[in-house]
């Protein structure tokens, strides 16, 4: 426990100082490093408001929810970082008032941390809590007397020991152990206790279990659920893991020089990035958890950053996705906090607090390591026009066309809840080179499945986002039985799903059977959707702020004028236009259009 910084680098000395030593002078950020001068951008915009919302207790208010996030202490690590930037003394003494609150409000006898302070009482997050604390005392420690390091070591003793006592692979979901892996490890080194640091490499090495056999997805999003589905599937949330659980594993294999869990988290990670959209957005519109999708990643969770960021000397396209995300998240700044979706400004809605502080973890994080950030123009995956991508490990199409992308998927891998993310062949995605987002899945039924983490939908007009048959309580995209299939020429993608009307305890309603058919061509997409139900009505809620001007063509015929194009969309039916609505995932505004017609066939063209 009375490790000194000194005595901490000559522990690290073998195969790991490259993680834990900050490599330049706090002022020495290349100049041609987009993603490092953006990263440091950020963090001082969102430092700064989190300062200004500071409590005299304490704690950080968060403008949306109207209360102080237990999590609110990750703030430490961001605000040292900006003390030692800027040389303010406030920032000092928001990390002193800031430990003292936590330390009050959710602290536990037992060493753990609570993750809200008398609403929810989860300890997993005591991982995060640590991390972020040593990397704080590493880094930064200069900053501190001595009484505040000997403290913060003792209280970081306590919750090393709880992580090692309590957790197991099987503990939470997949996050919760691949984190405490890198947590272990790193209090291990760090306070010379060997058992943690053999505790955190038996989770990473059982942890290696719990990818998929075909595409190397890291699964375990979904517990309690069978590790397979009717289907196949496995239990995956793309937000989670490229925010998280393949940052935290990344760095656990820097720090102990674990060539096997790196390798494996490389491969996961070059799948993972089939799924980023050239502006950088995250397409989780599938994902066990994406109740908490926000376009650019998961409401809770830190950032992509040190996983891509820090390895784009195995991949340059790594460094594409770290710097497309941050633009992203830079494009989602206003007022110098992190919204959680790219229309909150648009539709009113105040942001969560929880967005700035993990983002800011992630990306001090990076700018701690800069010189490892190797800058690259390398393209996307999803910049080419490849065809089709098949995922079967997640019963998901990825088409690339042209100018168009689009996502379709049958994934029936449920999380604790039931009607949670889009299945049923959706079209969950729908996006354009020049226009970009024209259609995206939201959640079936927006639910507090974290309530503490999630924001509630006040909206009267509030509806699902993705383009589906509905009657009553049945939708077609609820269905966990329905089967897709993708064909393609040199001149069009189609992909056809059969799917039946279902609630979402998946009975059927009496008449039941869709059909819909996806057509892929240079110049438009086609949608062919059938049902035999009298009563059904198909949905399209097409992505549009309510800024954007929309122009009714005729009763079949619509357009909208978006900064990069013209959106037309013509039918054979008649359409109604409803009012617009909003839905928090993934933070957009949407025009809903109604078809009344048992058989509609849909043209979505740009120009």
């Amino acid at each position: 426990m009375s490790t000194s910084r000194r005595d901490f680098l000559k522990l690290s000395a073998l195969g790991s100082t490259s993680l834990l030593l900050p490599h330049l002078p706090a002022f020495a950020l290349p100049a041609d490093n987009e993603l490092l001068t953006l990263s440091d951008q950020l963090v001082r915009q969102w430092a700064a408001q989190l300062l200004a919302l500071q409590e005299s207790n304490g704690g950080i208010q968060c403008p949306a929810c109207n209360t102080i996030h237990g999590r609110c202490g990750d703030a430490i690590y961001p605000l040292l970082y900006m003390t030692d930037k800027t040389g303010n003394k406030k920032y000092l003494d928001a990390v002193h008032h800031l430990y003292d609150w936590m330390e009050e409000h959710v602290s536990t006898p037992d060493g753990a941390w609570i993750n809200e302070a008398k609403v929810n009482f989860w300890k997993g997050i005591t991982v995060f809590t640590s991390v972020t604390l040593a990397e704080s005392l590493i880094h930064f420690g200069h900053l501190l007397d001595k009484n505040t390091i000997e403290k913060w070591k003792a209280r970081l003793l306590k919750a090393g020991e709880y992580v090692y006592k309590t957790f197991s692979i099987n503990f939470g979901n997949i996050n919760y152990p691949v984190s405490a892996s890198y947590a272990l490890c790193l209090l291990g080194r760090y306070l010379d206790q060997p058992h943690f640091t053999e505790k955190g490499k038996t989770l990473a090495h059982e942890a290696l279990a719990s990818f998929t056999p075909k595409d190397n997805f890291l699964f375990g999003e979904g517990k309690p659920v069978p590790t397979k589905s009717v289907k196949g599937c496995y239990a995956v949330d793309l937000g989670y893991n490229v925010e998280e659980s393949l940052p935290a594993m990344v760095l656990y294999a820097k720090l102990m020089n674990d060539t096997e869990v790196m390798d494996k988290a490389i491969q996961s990670m070059k799948v993972h990035m089939e799924f980023m959209l050239p502006d950088g957005a995250w397409d989780n519109s599938w994902g066990t958890r994406n109740f908490k999708w926000t376009w650019w990643g998961s409401r809770t969770s830190d950032g992509c950053q040190p996983a891509f960021g820090l390895m784009a000397d195995r991949d340059p396209a790594f460094y594409t996705v770290a710097l497309r995300n941050t633009r992203l998240l830079a494009q989602c700044t206003h007022n110098n906090l992190l919204h959680g979706g790219p229309h909150y400004v648009q539709h009113g809605v105040l942001p969560c607090v929880n967005h700035s502080i993990a983002h800011s973890k992630a990306l001090v994080t990076l700018l701690m390591h800069a010189k490892e950030v190797k800058a690259s123009t390398a393209r996307l995956p999803r910049e080419s026009a490849y065809g089709v991508k098949a995922f079967p490990d997640i019963y998901t199409w990825l088409i690339a066309k042209d100018k168009w992308r689009g996502t379709v998927t049958g994934y029936d891998q449920e999380y604790v809840m039931k009607g949670g993310h889009a299945s049923g062949g959706a079209l969950s995605l729908l996006w354009h080179e020049n226009a970009g987002i024209i259609l995206v899945a939201s959640m079936n039924r927006y639910q507090l499945q974290e309530a503490i983490n999630m924001q509630p939908d006040k909206d009267p007009n509030s509806m699902c986002l993705t383009p589906r048959f509905e009657t009553g309580n049945f939708r077609n995209v609820n269905d966990l039985k329905a089967m897709v299939t993708a064909t393609q020429t040199n001149e069009r993608i189609t992909v056809q799903t059969h799917s039946s009307l279902v609630d979402e305890n998946q009975s059927p309603a009496a008449d039941a059977g869709c059909e819909t058919r996806y057509t892929f061509s240079k110049d438009a997409v086609l949608i062919h959707a059938s049902t035999i139900n009298k009563e059904a009505s198909y949905f399209l809620p097409l992505v549009s702020t309510h800024d954007e001007k929309v122009s009714i063509l005729s009763d079949k015929k619509i357009a909208i004028r978006k900064k990069g194009g013209l959106v037309e969309i013509e039918a054979n039916a008649p359409m109604k236009v409803l009012e617009r609505v909003f839905n928090f995932v993934p933070g957009m505004e949407a025009l809903p259009i109604q078809f009344r017609a048992r058989d509609i066939q849909i043209k979505i063209s740009v120009s």
